[in-house]
């Protein structure tokens, strides 16, 4: 199993920035990817944002040149920078854990709000 807690979420003014944090337990070793995906009211959850073991990244278009997913394995996190926010950039943000040879993300965080509001 593994464990995944976000924090860093947040109300900000349309051009500012926020830190979102997951910290990561559990069968760590079994984890080949992680992700970011968001979800608005109304809205599908959709991948914002992934990191490989490998160090590979991968983001969707629409916050391409301003969200940047990094991890520092000594620590067990996760993190995505997010920079110029917009207020389409509203939503609940969750951390996802990939197990090897999986296709899907099967571990899931609780969620963090994220506002973009002036």
């Amino acid at each position: 199993q593994v464990q995944l807690v976000e924090s860093g979420g947040g109300l900000v003014q349309p051009g500012g920035s926020l830190r979102l944090s997951c910290a990561v337990s559990g069968s760590i070793f079994s984890i080949n990817a992680m992700g970011w995906y968001r979800q608005a009211p109304g809205k599908e959850r959709e991948l914002v944002a992934a990191i490989t073991s490998g160090g590979s990244t991968n983001y969707a278009d629409s916050v391409k040149g301003r969200f940047t997913i990094s991890r520092d394995n000594a620590k067990n996190t996760v993190y995505l920078q997010m920079n110029s926010l917009k207020p389409e950039d509203t939503a609940v943000y969750y951390c996802a854990a990939r197990r090897s040879g999986n296709a899907k993300y099967d571990y899931w965080g609780q969620g963090t709000q994220v506002t973009v509001s002036s």
